[in-house]
């Protein structure tokens, strides 16, 4: 694989894995296990709960997105998907590295996996050079799923 293409996802999984973990770091450790003699099960935290129809359909929505705009080359498409506005320079670096890497194709890797308010979008990236699969972290803000970073 083009090693531009490579290296810009590799920043694009490393400043999002940040996020996750940063997240991960500070969150609550959640309850401590119900003592033996306790019969009611300790109830279900929202991170344990299954996803909601909503959350999951959201998630697919902002995946399909991310692969699109890799496709496509278009930084801004990609930009308007994170939590946080990107820097003109940030978006201009990105669209250097993938017009660098030349044509690609991207697909779902498999169906993303969501995790409460977080998830995973894995992503399989084909250039001239070779092929890559790079975890996107998601992150549900505000009643909104976007990329972290």
């Amino acid at each position: 694989m083009n090693r531009v293409l490579a290296a810009g996802l590799v920043l694009l999984g490393v400043a999002g894995a940040g996020a996750v973990l940063g997240l991960l770091l500070v969150a609550p450790s959640g309850t401590s296990p119900a003592p033996s003699s306790a019969s009611p099960p300790p109830a279900r935290t929202s991170a344990s709960a299954a996803p909601s129809a909503v959350d999951t359909a959201a998630v697919n929505v902002l995946a399909r997105a991310i692969v699109d705009a890799i496709r496509a080359h278009d930084s801004a498409a990609f930009g308007k998907l994170t939590c946080r506005p990107q820097s003109v320079e940030a978006l201009a670096q990105l669209q250097r590295t993938w017009d660098a890497a030349g044509p690609v194709t991207a697909t779902l890797k498999e169906p993303p996996e969501v995790r409460g308010e977080s998830a995973t979008a894995k992503v399989h990236v084909e250039a001239a050079g070779g092929t890559k699969d790079t975890p996107f972290p998601l992150h549900k803000e505000s009643g909104r799923w976007c990329v972290p970073g």
